[in-house]
């Protein structure tokens, strides 16, 4: 609780902060915490003070933080939405995420104090999102900090961690998208060839009920996406997924799409 207590104190006093240093990294210039760094995209139009939901985005195996924030699919999601692009750096261009409490969780952590105390930063809108190693890397944060942290929500791109995997913590919400002909990072079949099993961890965690299937739905015409929600969960919780036919990819507008739907937005593409 003592941790808790001093993140809302630096996000009670992010505003005041806030009123400038953000202008020493962003775009083209990571910003540093020590030895390591992340990117910064900043959305469109914002006046610079107005608080800002975040969206911290893990990169995959051998690419780096520069590439999420120049991508379509995630920044040109998330500018359009008024929500702040966060792109950590891996060393070695890639994440130790395979055991609880790595080094790359607490400087997941340090991102996110960082980026408190750089910009006002909307404290119940903060999302944890990544693909392929870096959705197992976003998984990780959310297994071991996700309610420290105030995790809003986790978007989990073709990758995730085993689901017998033994959680500390959770995030409040957790959404997945995986290609059932994924051949990078197999789809993971549950027993019976259940299509369900990639968030049983989260739905166990959760106390999730039934299921609901949601239909097919669609951002581009040529890709079509199938939904099954969990939206009877204890204490609040949701958890969604979406599967498609293809392989080990972004699918176009997934992430606007869920962004839209967490900010109480019509959905839209671009």
């Amino acid at each position: 609780m003592r941790y808790v207590f001093a993140l809302l104190a630096l996000i009670w006093a992010a505003p005041t902060l806030a009123m400038g240093p953000w202008k020493d990294c962003g775009l083209d210039v990571p910003c540093p915490i020590g030895d390591r760094s992340y990117h910064v995209k900043e959305p469109d139009n914002w006046d610079g003070k107005s608080p800002l939901p975040v969206l911290i985005h893990f990169h995959g195996w051998q690419r780096t933080g520069a590439l999420p924030v120049q991508h379509q699919r995630i920044s040109g999601a998330t500018r359009r939405r008024g929500v702040l692009l966060i792109a950590p750096n891996g060393n070695r261009k890639t994440w130790n995420f395979w055991s609880a409490e790595t080094e790359d969780v607490a400087f997941a952590q340090e991102v996110i104090e960082d980026v408190i105390a750089r910009y006002p930063v909307d404290p119940d809108n903060i999302y944890l999102s990544g693909y392929s190693y870096g959705s197992i890397m976003a998984w990780r944060v959310a297994c071991d900090r996700g309610t420290r942290l105030n995790i809003r929500a986790l978007l989990g791109i073709s990758g995730t961690l085993n689901q017998s995997e033994d959680c500390a913590e959770m995030p409040k919400e957790a959404r997945h998208v995986h290609g059932l002909a994924d051949n990078v990072l197999d789809f993971p079949f549950g027993p019976g060839e259940d299509t369900t099993y990639p968030v049983y961890l989260w739905r166990d965690m959760m106390g999730c009920g039934a299921a609901e299937a949601k239909g097919p739905w669609q951002q581009v015409d040529f890709l079509t996406l199938q939904r099954t929600e969990w939206n009877n969960c204890s204490e609040g919780h949701r958890v969604s997924l979406d599967i498609h036919p293809g392989g080990h990819f972004i699918p176009h507008g997934w992430i606007a799409r869920q962004l839209d739907e967490l900010l109480g937005r019509t959905p839209r593409y671009p």
